[in-house]
């Protein structure tokens, strides 16, 4: 069934949505994109996620398309035209359509696109149950990791990587330590603390990773947040990821190496439920 999704003020089946082959998003990957999940109908993070939007785009040098309010009316109602319970909405706004030039145009029109994606059963997701394997590899993409970017393609090769070794994603490490997943951010639990790393421009600041770890303070858990080796992965009781389509995932193997038990520990298990039972409660 063709979904309905959003163009630049229009709603469209997805069969007639058309973007400028002169976008910058396309020639350039000059655009930003988000991601919110959908649980029982409702928007998860919400607000944290316009809140991440505007601040990439303003390290882009680019303005907030719409109002955050009409924002979100925007994705209230590609949920409901499109029938959504459990799954995705994903936005990206682009500089907009200009005539070939590494320059930025003067004045250029935004381009906004938004969809969805159903994804009934999110919060049961098996490899919650089982646990998920990753690989390392060199993380070779560009310095400013913070701002959410359309340049994907890095990322992209590293869950083809992991794909070929028969695992299921990557973890990126720089200068001999963890940045983040390809598309998560990357956590160990040693001595009974969760590490994770620190903020900056190496890694995506992640709006479940802010959830998450404000969830896990107010349960009394111990949180450092620095940089940590894939050996360390290896040895710690425990490893999960955070993102905003898998929640809290733990982390079974590492490079082949078992972590704790191989089966997901009981700090990622509880971390899960709770983001989960909190989200349902505060989603819009």
């Amino acid at each position: 069934m063709s979904r309905t999704v959003y163009v630049n003020g229009d709603y469209l089946p997805e069969e007639e949505a058309k973007v400028s082959v002169f976008d910058r998003g396309f020639l350039f990957a000059d655009g930003v994109y988000e991601v919110t999940s959908v649980l029982g109908g409702k928007l998860i993070d919400f607000p944290g996620h316009a809140r991440r939007l505007a601040r990439s785009l303003g390290e882009l040098d680019m303005k907030m398309p719409v109002p955050e309010d009409d924002l979100l009316e925007i994705h209230r109602e590609l949920v409901r035209a499109n029938g959504i319970g459990d799954g995705l909405v994903y936005l990206q706004v682009t500089r907009g359509a200009a005539d070939r030039d590494f320059a930025y145009p003067e004045h250029p029109v935004q381009t906004m696109v938004l969809f969805t994606q159903a994804k009934p059963g999110l919060a049961d997701a098996p490899m919650a149950r089982s646990g998920m394997k990753v690989i390392s590899i060199e993380d070779q993409r560009w310095g400013r990791r913070d701002i959410k970017t359309v340049q994907l393609l890095y990322p992209s090769m590293g869950k083809m990587m992991a794909k070929a070794a028969g695992c299921d994603d990557a973890w990126m490490v720089e200068d001999g330590h963890v940045t983040e997943g390809t598309s998560n951010n990357a956590y160990i639990v040693k001595d009974g603390a969760i590490v994770t790393r620190q903020l900056g421009t190496e890694i995506l600041h992640g709006i479940t990773r802010a959830a998450v770890l404000r969830f896990a303070r107010e349960a009394q858990m111990k949180v450092e947040e620095r940089p940590f080796t894939i050996a360390e992965a290896q040895q710690a009781e425990e490893a999960f990821i955070t993102s905003a389509s898998a929640f809290v995932m733990p982390v079974v193997e590492i490079d082949g190496e078992k972590v704790g038990t191989g089966t997901p520990g009981p700090v990622a298990r509880r971390l899960r439920e709770i983001y989960i039972e909190e989200s349902r409660r505060a989603g819009v």
